[in-house]
């Protein structure tokens, strides 16, 4: 896979892989950009959620009909010095819906284990959190 980044003046780039959809890119005003996109690293975390929620929702493909709502949000931990990489990611899974939270978890688990590309490809730990139907439920013991 490729990917290709065009500057457009500024600190903003232009990226556009094989899909053909652009995307746009541009540092915060505090590191010189005028903020008129997503930076990198909201991207990458953006990518991390879509990574995993793909992944979950085909799991899950034939409980979809019963599922109302899935929200997934991404908390990144960043190292105070250069390059603040992010050291840890905690990824919560907010689920609305009548499905059992066994069939949430398995498909969230898979997910991390067997398929999301994104996640295996990250330094750092990777941590999840289920809210179903307004309640957190933790992680059965394996």
């Amino acid at each position: 896979m490729q990917i290709k980044a065009t500057w457009q003046g500024g600190r903003a780039f232009e990226a556009v892989g094989p899909s053909g959809y652009k995307m746009a890119m541009d540092a915060t005003e505090n590191y010189g950009g005028e903020g008129s996109a997503a930076t990198p690293t909201e991207m990458l975390l953006a990518a991390l959620a879509g990574c995993i929620g793909i992944d979950v929702t085909m799991i899950l493909r034939h409980e979809l009909d019963h599922i109302e709502a899935i929200d997934i949000t991404v908390d990144g931990t960043r190292r105070e010095e250069l390059p603040s990489s992010f050291t840890a990611y905690t990824i919560t899974f907010t689920v609305n819906g009548d499905i059992t939270p066994k069939k949430v978890w398995r498909a969230i688990q898979l997910g991390k284990q067997k398929y999301c590309a994104v996640s295996a490809s990250l330094k750092g730990d990777v941590t999840f959190k289920l809210i179903l139907n307004g309640k957190e439920i933790p992680a059965e013991k394996e």
